[in-house]
Order: structure tokens, then sequence, then C-alpha cells
């Protein structure tokens, strides 16, 4: 099984590992079949495990090669423009995805629903929120993919696995997240999960046109990384962090440095 994947096309590679990362997703979802709520404490320090764990990967798996690659290619001291720029369109993509489209950040109530003014449920516009939210995921899993496959020393297929198991494990409490309050407000066990796993389905299909993206435009590299580390950024100050803003933000700002220092520890290790 692994020979096939290192053996695999790097479209492929993408599609396999984001199709974990939704199965991590629906592995948080699934919660909600057993437990009807999880304490408050634990999730907020799971919210900041996924924060951390998504401003590291940001960084070492996103932002540092795209400086480098820029700096192999003698840009000198505008080796940082590239990621920057890209950076910036990531985040400023996202920002213009909250205006068009309608949808509701979880712990909200449903008056400060972001977007158009729509009539859809309390139901849809949730998991329309942690959908938008995990594109850029799936296209930071599989740019990785891609530039692994262009054999550049800045890239890996051990970082880009990396990165795919640090994604899936920030993807645990997104799936809580989204399951447990559709259950408190009501809906069936079942229906609950199945919209808390449906939130991830977005990141196979982004995992693909990321991968896909490099192969077809290998120069934009460095501006694909920054896009994606900056789109994540922004729904990470955007929405995880706030989230678990509270009593307990002594306990989730530990889980933060957990979870970045240990995306960190497995992107330098396996990169």
């Amino acid at each position: 099984m692994l020979s096939f994947f290192y053996d695999a096309n790097p479209i492929v590679q993408a599609l396999l590992a984001t199709t974990f990362t939704w199965a991590v997703t629906a592995l948080g979802a699934a919660l909600v079949l057993f437990f009807r709520t999880v304490d408050k404490r634990t999730l907020d320090i799971l919210l900041g495990f996924a924060a951390g764990v998504m401003v590291a990967a940001s960084f070492w798996s996103l932002l540092l090669p795209a400086i480098e690659i820029s700096v192999r290619t003698q840009m000198g001291s505008m080796a940082w423009l590239p990621a920057a720029a890209g950076f910036v369109l990531g985040g400023v993509s996202i920002w213009g995805m909250d205006k068009v489209l309608p949808h509701l950040h979880p712990n909200l109530l449903p008056h400060l629903a972001e977007g158009p003014k729509t009539g859809l449920r309390r139901t849809t516009l949730l998991v329309f929120a942690i959908t938008m939210h995990n594109v850029p995921e799936g296209l930071a899993v599989g740019i990785a993919f891609g530039a692994a496959a262009l054999g550049l020393p800045e890239a890996s297929i051990g970082a880009a696995i990396a990165l795919a198991i640090g994604i899936g494990l920030q993807n645990f409490p997104e799936g809580v997240a989204v399951s447990m309050p559709l259950r408190h407000d009501g809906m069936s066990a079942v229906k609950s999960f199945w919209y808390g796993q449906l939130s991830a389905v977005v990141e196979p299909v982004a995992g693909v046109v990321g991968a896909a993206s490099i192969l077809w435009a290998q120069q934009l590299l460095p501006y694909l990384f920054g896009f994606a580390a900056g789109a994540m950024i922004f729904v990470v100050v955007e929405d995880v962090i706030p989230a678990y803003q509270g009593k307990n933000i002594d306990l989730a700002t530990l889980g933060f440095l957990v979870g970045f220092i240990l995306m960190m520890a497995m992107d330098v290790g396996l990169g």
C-alpha cells in the first residue's frame, strides 16, 4: 500500500491524502453519535491545538519553502515578494468569499450570519462556513504533493505527508465543532454527523486542484505556497481563535503551543 502511494501520480497522492484529512473530520463529527455535548474546556483545548497546527504549517510547510525557492532563483533582497504577494492574495480571497457567500461561524447566533441576507437554515449556514474554510487546507496539501513531484530541494514527499497528517489532526476538532452545535439544536445524531463530515468533502477536490496547479504552472510555486498560507492564517484568525475566547483561553493557548510544536517537529523531521 505504501509503495503504491509513493509511486502514484502526485494528483492521486493529493487525492488520497486529502481523503485522509476528510476522514479525520468525519471521525470528529462521529462523536455526536455517542455524546450529545462535549465539555467546553476540552473543545477549547482542541481548537487551540488546531490553530497551532495551522499556524506552524503555514510557516514551516508553505512560507519558508516559498522564500527558499525564491532565494535559489536568485531574487536577492526581493526573495520575500512572491510569498508575500501570494499570502495577501490568499487572505483576500477568503475575505472575498466571506462577503459573497452566506455563512454562520460556529458558536454564533443566527442573526450574526455573514454574507448576503438569506433564508437558509442555520444548519446550512454553519456547514457553508466550515466548508469554505476547508478549501485552503485541501489546497495546501495538494500544492505540497505537487511541489514534491518536481524534485525541488525545498519540497519533499515527507514534508507533504507531514502536512497532511497535521491538517488531519486539526480537522478532528473541526468535525466536533460543526456536529455538536447541530445536535444541541435538536437535530438527530445521524444528521448532525452527516453535516459535520460534509463540511470537509471539499478538501479532496481542493487537493486535486492544488496538485494540478503546480504541475501546470511550476513557475508560480512560491506564489501558490504563499496563497495557501495566507488563506489558512485568515481562517485561524477569523474563525478558530475567536471560537475559544473565554474562561479557557489559557488552556487553549497551551493547546496552541502543543499544536505548533508538533507540526514544526513533523515538518522538520519528515521533510
